[in-house]
Order: structure tokens, then C-alpha cells, then sequence
């Protein structure tokens, strides 16, 4: 199934029932008065988040979702029923926005969180509750109002613990194939990977992460390019960042350029996710003797002026890719507040 990351729907709440207008009639009771009940509410639109859902397809395909309305009131002091309240179901990590304002109305980041978003109408009154000592038999009722209505756009952020950063081709696919079950496309060509790749990375029985291999960024990512700010916002709720890279891009283009252009649009997009942690990965050391990967790698390292932590590896062929798992689960292990 295709990760879909986006939808917008209109979703309608269900309008109030109406209050009945009736007058008690029986046989030994020819004047029994008013008895018009009151309307029933109309349902309620309510989201809840999911852990079973990982995608927005479904809100591709139905895009108005409506509640009940509630039903008008009846004779005999009878109120209406209302209508029940209607439920959908989203990935857990899913922004809900009115599409009109674009302000948000909430963020389900945590499994089971329920959030009304469009209220149902009130039910409307009967003329039982206008009868006074000066008015016995009133006919005023009081119609049911108007559910709210409102258009959504909804927008899944993946809840990863580890993001994958890097350009096109450097091997993030290849990586998280070699550390976890996912098995993503993996090709020699840009953009293999068009939608977020999530693997279960499992470093021991009961020690395990989540890791999102995000599509490639290039420059002007920020601006739209290439796959464009789309997934940048995936990022933001990893708690650490690996940025992949590769030593000998096949146009032979400079690394250390190509580090310095995700950086870049790190900090345009939002330099709060530049403030993350970061580890560089410099990926493909396969490619070449250890001596050679070694000289290259310390090139790279001295003109970039590197401070933090670096991991030598190379995916394809697993070397070093268990001893990044661990030492990223170590650093999950000791940073639990940073996470939420």
C-alpha cells in the first residue's frame, strides 16, 4: 500500500432534530394541553488516532464524511432520538487542520487520543416548555440547529525515532534494508524512494526503534524542489537524525557540497531541526580499499570541520551497520524525555 501522507475532506455534524408542536387529545382529555417534545442532537464528528493505521488513503477515496441528524420530537412529552456520533479512525502522528484558516485543530500523537472536531447541532424545543398560567396552549416550537460543517486537510507526520537525511542515491534505502525488516525499492536511479519507508529495528529481544527512511532532499527542498517540502516535516518528530552519505557519488560530485545543501535546508525549513541531533554516515566504504575508504573519508571530515559522531559503513554489504543500530538505541535509551 502506497503511504499517503495528505487528504482533505469535508466533514458535516449532524443537525439537531426539531421540537414538536402537539396538544394532547384523548378521550375523557379533550384539552390535555401541549405535549410536543424536544428535537434529538445531531451527531458529533469526532477523530481518534489509530496504532493499527499507517496511512491517509482511505480519506483519499471518501472525502465527505456526515453524522446523523437527530430526530424531531413527538407528541406525549416524547424527545427525539440523537443521532449517534460518528468516529474516524487516523494513523497515530496526524495533524488535522481547517483548510479554510488553516489553523490546527489537533494533533493525535498519541494512540487513542479522541478529539471532537465538528460538534452536533442541539436539539431544537417543543411547545411543552412554552406553556405558562397566561399561555395553555402554545404552539411556538424551536427548530433543531445547524451541525457545524468544516473542510479538513489532514497530514500524517511519521512518529520515528531515528530519520534517515540525505540525497538521492546515498544509500538510505540500502541502509535500513540491512538494520530492520523493511524492504524498500532500492535502485541506481534519484527519487527510488517517492514515499516514507518505516522499519522496526530490533538491536536485542526487548530493545528495539523505529526508522524512516525520508525521501531523498536536494537544494531548494524548502522551496518545493525535487520532492519538495513535503517530507521535510516528517522529520520533525525523530528524536535523531542520521545523515547518510555518499563517499563516491557516481557524477563524481563533491560530498562535502552535498552535506552542506541538506544542512542548508535544514535550517531554512526549520532550525529547530538543525539544533537535532546529527550523526553522519558516511555510506559506500565497500566501494574501495580500506585504505582508500579510510583517506577519503578523513577528507571529508577535514574540510567540513566535522564535531560531532561518525560512522564508517557501508550498507550494501552490512559492515558497520549493527554497531550504528546500537549505539543509536544506546542513545535512545538515555535521552526518553526528548522523545515526547
Amino acid at each position: 500500500m502506497k503511504f499517503i501522507d495528505e487528504a482533505r475532506i469535508r466533514v458535516e455534524a449532524g443537525n439537531g432534530g426539531n421540537g414538536s408542536c402537539s396538544f394532547l387529545r384523548l378521550k375523557y382529555m379533550p384539552e390535555g394541553g401541549p405535549d410536543g417534545g424536544d428535537g434529538g442532537k445531531g451527531g458529533s464528528i469526532f477523530f481518534q488516532a489509530n496504532n493499527a493505521l499507517n496511512t491517509l488513503i482511505d480519506y483519499r477515496y471518501a472525502r465527505i464524511h456526515k453524522a446523523p441528524a437527530g430526530h424531531k420530537g413527538r407528541g406525549c412529552n416524547c424527545t427525539g432520538r440523537g443521532g449517534e456520533d460518528l468516529v474516524l479512525k487516523v494513523p497515530v502522528g496526524t495533524l488535522i487542520y481547517d483548510e479554510d484558516t488553516n489553523e490546527l485543530l489537533a494533533d493525535l500523537a498519541e494512540p487513542d487520543k479522541l478529539v471532537c472536531i465538528a460538534k452536533g447541532g442541539g436539539g431544537g424545543i417543543g411547545n411543552m416548555r412554552f406553556k405558562s398560567s397566561i399561555n395553555r396552549s402554545p404552539t411556538r416550537t424551536i427548530p433543531g440547529q445547524p451541525g457545524e460543517q468544516r473542510h479538513l486537510r489532514l497530514e500524517l507526520k511519521i512518529l520515528a525515532d531515528v530519520g534517515l537525511l540525505g540525497m538521492p542515491n546515498a544509500g538510505k534505502s540500502t541502509l535500513i534494508h540491512a538494520v530492520s525488516a523493511a524492504r524498500p525499492k532500492i535502485a541506481d536511479y534519484p527519487f527510488t524512494t517517492l514515499y516514507p519507508n518505516l522499519g522496526m529495528v530490533r538491536v536485542s529481544a526487548n530493545r528495539s526503534f523505529v526508522m524512516a527512511d525520508i525521501p531523498g532532499i536536494i537544494e531548494g527542498a524548502a522551496e518545493g524542489a525535487g520532492l519538495g517540502v513535503r517530507f521535510l516535516k516528517h522529520i520533525s518528530r525523530t528524536l535523531l537524525l542520521l545523515h547518510v552519505v555518499d563517499i563516491a557519488p557516481p557524477d563524481e560530485s563533491d560530498p562535502v557540497q552535498h552535506i552542506q545543501a541538506i544542512i542548508h535546508e535544514l535550517e531554512k525549513y526549520s532550525p529547530e531541526l538543525l539544533a537535532k541531533e546529527r550523526w553522519l554516515v558516511l555510506n559506500k566504504t565497500d566501494l574501495f580499499s580500506a585504505e582508500d575508504a579510510g583517506t577519503r573519508c578523513d577528507d571529508i571530515l577535514k574540510r567540513l570541520h566535522w564535531k560531532g559522531r561518525v560512522f564508517r559503513i557501508s550498507g550494501l554489504s552490512h559492515v558497520g551497520t549493527s554497531e550504528l543500530a546500537q549505539e543509536a538505541m544506546r542513545y535512545l535509551e538515555t535521552n526518553p524525555l526528548e522523545s515526547t
